[in-house]
């Protein structure tokens, strides 16, 4: 018998490590070639590892909880053959052929990470990964620093655990000892003053760490509102006619295809449409720079069973038809919310849609995600009395209304253009041709 190294496998650009969730196997069962043995998260989506190889698991080297590089072996299995097999490379869980990340979007990840109070890496080569880059800006950790880390990871990069090590060790050195371009900004971020407030707790309450995703979105939040200007506008619209059509159809559709046909792909082809019209909402800024984005790519957010929120992305939704984007909706939706999502599902939106209606709120506001500028919150659809305009004079009716509530970003989007984008995407909601074809 021989011995196997299963490795944690390339999971795309960026992503150098992985934290372990949770072994599927035990030391000693039996396992088959592709069945997934181990579950594993990283700083963008959570996965889980299949095995190219038969066999048995002789021992496992990383527990639930411990962070594992690229490259690094996970486990040990028993196999067929006369020697031990070692591997330099594994599997990828998705192909690089597969993976598609849009030119701005790797620029953003490769680039140097910066901060007003302390720029960070300007003119070296170093690679960061993203959850290193936010973990360094967070602690105003400065290009000098950076520099003189030596990082543990392949090649030589920072990793999660470098960096931490490295700031355990940080706040035990005088401060007389870190150089100047490291000292604590007079600017504090709001992560930092609200770090700083004394908290008191009171006889019965419950102290709830938070996990590894709820971490990953309040950061991602604070740092979205501390990025953009945020300006909203709200306009309520009358949906009766997109009521109709549904109802008119979901049933032929579900009959037809197999899947539900809900409000979603209506609104997201308003909002394609009314971003034809308007383009630069369909942007991002870099500096001083606005990128005005060729694809359309509509994020999605997604409601997870624990509470957590996920954006998977509908790649070039302009050139998906109707019934194409209900399908790839519900797809994305389902494996959502079964951890099913892979890396590439939740990168290069340029812009993206909220149902805070699906929890039955009237309306929200929003935070724009990074880089997009500008974001759409739908509201539930409630029946009330309107005034209605015909030939024979004014006539109040039920009809079907919705709030929609539109954040966007002020460096770049205007109030004249966030507000005539909002008009544009409720009229062609309100004016929904209910001869549409499905």
């Amino acid at each position: 018998m021989a011995e196997y190294k299963l490795l944690l496998p390339s999971m795309g650009e960026g992503v150098m490590e992985a934290t372990i969730i949770a072994w599927l196997y035990n030391e000693g069962d039996l396992v088959h070639e592709d069945d997934s043995i181990v579950e594993i998260a990283t700083d963008k989506v959570d996965s889980d590892v299949p095995t190219p190889v038969s066999g048995k698991i002789l021992k496992i080297l990383k527990q639930k909880d411990e962070v594992a590089k690229i490259g690094e072996a996970l486990a040990i299995l028993e196999i067929e053959g006369e020697k031990t097999v070692e591997v330099t490379e594994s599997t990828p869980i998705y192909s690089e052929a597969s993976v598609h990340i849009e030119p701005e979007i790797e620029k953003e990840l490769m680039q140097p990470i910066s901060s007003p109070a302390a720029p960070l890496l300007s003119n070296t080569e170093v690679y960061l990964s993203p959850l290193v880059k936010s973990i360094a800006q967070q602690e105003n950790i400065s290009e000098e620093e950076l520099k003189n880390l030596t990082g543990s990871g392949l090649d030589g990069r920072i990793t999660k655990e470098d960096i931490l090590t490295y700031i355990s060790n940080r706040q035990n050195t005088p401060q007389e000892e870190i150089s100047a371009s490291s000292e604590i900004s007079p600017n504090p971020t709001p992560s930092d003053a609200a770090s700083a407030l004394p908290i008191t707790t009171a006889p019965g309450d419950e102290i709830v760490p938070m996990d590894r995703m709820r971490k990953i979105i309040a950061e991602n939040m604070v740092k979205a509102k501390q990025i953009a200007p945020h300006v909203t506008s709200f306009i309520e619209t009358d949906v009766t006619n997109v009521v109709k059509w549904r109802n008119q159809h979901k049933a032929a559709f579900e009959k037809r295809e197999g899947e539900k046909l809900t409000f979603m792909p209506i609104f997201i082809k308003a909002v394609i449409k009314a971003i034809h019209d308007f383009p630069l909402i369909n942007a991002s800024v870099d500096g001083d720079k606005i990128i005005k984005k060729k694809n359309v790519n509509i994020g999605m957010a997604t409601a997870l069973p624990d509470g957590n929120l996920i954006v998977p992305v509908i790649k070039n939704a302009d050139q998906l038809s109707l019934s194409g984007l209900a399908k790839t909706i519900n797809d994305l939706a389902y494996r959502a919310r079964n951890r099913k999502l892979k890396p590439e599902d939740t990168q290069g939106a340029t812009y993206t849609i909220s149902n805070v209606g699906s929890f039955g709120n009237l309306m929200g506001t929003p935070i724009i995600p990074q880089p997009q500028v500008a974001i759409l919150a739908v509201g539930a659809i409630v029946k009330k009395p309107a005034v209605l305009e015909t030939p024979e004079g004014d006539v109040i009716a039920i009809r079907n209304l919705m709030f929609m509530s539109h954040a966007y970003d002020h460096r770049v989007v205007d109030g004249s253009l966030g507000g005539m984008f909002l008009k544009r995407v409720h009229e062609y909601l309100q004016n929904w041709d209910l001869n549409t074809e499905i």
